[in-house]
């Protein structure tokens, strides 16, 4: 059992963002670098290593739904906009989430522009594990536009998922963008579910957005249930 999912088993909870990012990271799926930052001045700091912009995310295992409990901040600018969105996040979630236990902020760069995609894993109580693949934002919340696969999955079933969406023309380059990173999308996938096989516990995953690169992806959002 990998430490992030037995240290989360102890306390009964589900995974915090930074530990999820840590299992991912660990079986080579792509996210931003990060550090956690228990105090306005580490943030800060943290801000100056990374370099200018940054994204601050509330890390706490009692909210679920971070943009909805003011505790995301984007594009932040510079040590001033970093201070400001410290204090308005820890203010917007005293009051939305006041009992909420907050084990601080994640700080990470903000990442470049690319076509954002959604990852995820859910348990069927008749077949097991499914992998699910679509387009993000309003593809997925509007037109539904996503396919499946029972794992286990191999290279090719994680092929035909990515082509099968009525979203691949996009992944092909249209309008004048380039074409994305297929194989990269194809490898994430695959690399999930592996995951998912090796540890048992975990019984969902969402990665909203994985922005998809010309060359390359990240998991930009990532939660992990137990």
């Amino acid at each position: 059992m990998h430490r992030t999912i037995a240290k989360a088993r102890s306390q009964q909870r589900h995974l915090l963002e930074t530990e999820a990012e840590e299992l991912f990271g660990d079986y080579g799926l792509p996210v931003p670098p990060h550090s956690l930052a228990t105090t306005e001045a580490e943030a800060v700091a943290a801000a100056r290593r990374f370099g200018f912009p940054v994204v601050l995310k509330i890390v706490s295992p009692d909210i679920l739904h971070k943009s909805d409990a003011g505790g995301v901040k984007v594009g932040l600018a510079d040590e001033a906009a970093v201070k400001a969105a410290w204090r308005a996040m820890m203010a917007a979630v005293a009051g939305s989430a006041a009992a909420a236990r907050i084990e601080g902020v994640l700080v990470a760069p903000s990442a470049p522009e690319g076509l954002e995609c959604i990852v995820g894993v859910t348990r069927d109580p008749q077949f097991g594990p499914a992998l699910m693949f679509g387009l993000g934002g309003v593809f997925v919340e509007l037109l539904k536009d996503v396919s499946f696969r029972v794992l286990p999955v191999t290279r090719s079933d994680a092929e035909e998922m990515v082509r099968e969406i009525r979203g691949w023309p996009l992944l092909q380059g249209l309008r004048g963008s380039g074409p994305r990173d297929v194989p990269a999308v194809v490898d994430f996938l695959v690399k999930t579910a592996e995951l998912v096989e090796k540890n048992p516990e975990i019984r969902e995953i969402d990665v909203n957005p994985l922005r998809v690169y010309e060359r390359g992806v990240l998991a930009l959002d990532v939660r992990v249930m137990l």
